[in-house]
């Protein structure tokens, strides 16, 4: 298991929590809620080593879009790329705009 974390710069504050996705195989969980501006801060638990630098570029390009103050967990059992990125959009989708 690998526990990584990131740090974004924010602009805007969160108001409400989201959470989606189930800890399972090949899938992962999302949970955000609001953090004290100017900063997001990103937990990931991870069962697969190794692959920080995956998480980095997929996290990083979230935040490029979603400039909010908030706090976000991720817990993950082997999701691909294409499912985390799924899985941050719905939770920030039940966020409003």
């Amino acid at each position: 298991m690998e526990i990584l974390t990131f740090q974004y710069a924010s602009t805007r504050p969160l108001v409400g929590r989201a959470h989606v996705g189930v800890v399972g195989s090949g899938d992962l969980e999302v949970l955000i809620e609001p953090a004290p501006p100017p900063t997001a801060h990103v937990r990931v638990r991870t069962s697969v080593d190794g692959y920080a630098r995956i998480w980095k570029a997929v996290i990083d390009r979230f935040f490029a879009d979603f400039d909010r103050a908030a706090r976000v967990e991720i817990n993950d059992f082997g999701a691909t790329p294409g499912t985390v990125r799924l899985r941050l959009e719905q939770a920030a989708g039940g966020l409003g705009p």
